[in-house]
């Protein structure tokens, strides 16, 4: 029998067919196909956090790639979670590694990467990589 989308999966999402407002909660259903490696790739062009020194705007493309365990991550509280940056001052840096250990914590999964394209500011562009290994 295929595994498909149960209305048990939808138990403790809080923000998918609600308001939108920026958050910190990363919310999860089940991975139905625990037995197989597979890939899901997430990617935005509307990332944005600011200089923690000027408080001007950085922007960036997220692509966020993993190989689910038991959980998945809820797209829309992917975004919900992405926009609560748009006013944190936060170098590229730490803003792409804390991104990588938020979604390691909530997913625990066998593998995680975050890669973020920062626009040029100041003639310099700055790509992260953030990677995580079961």
């Amino acid at each position: 029998m295929k595994k498909k989308t149960q209305k048990s999966d939808l138990n403790g999402l809080t923000l998918l067919g609600r308001g939108a407002k920026p958050t910190k909660k990363l919310e999860t259903f089940p991975n139905h196909h625990p037995e197989r490696d597979y890939v899901i790739t997430l990617k935005t062009e509307e990332f944005t956090c600011v200089c923690p020194a000027t408080g001007q705007p950085d922007f960036a493309w997220l692509t966020i790639q993993y190989i689910p365990d038991t959980r998945i991550v809820e797209s829309k509280s992917l975004k919900l979670y992405l926009w609560s940056y748009r006013d944190e001052g936060v170098f590229h840096e730490h803003v792409t590694n804390v991104i990588l250990d938020d979604l390691v914590s909530v997913l625990k999964p066998r593998w995680c990467k975050v890669t973020a394209e920062f626009a040029v500011r100041g003639g310099i562009s700055i790509t992260v990589e953030a990677e995580h290994k079961k």
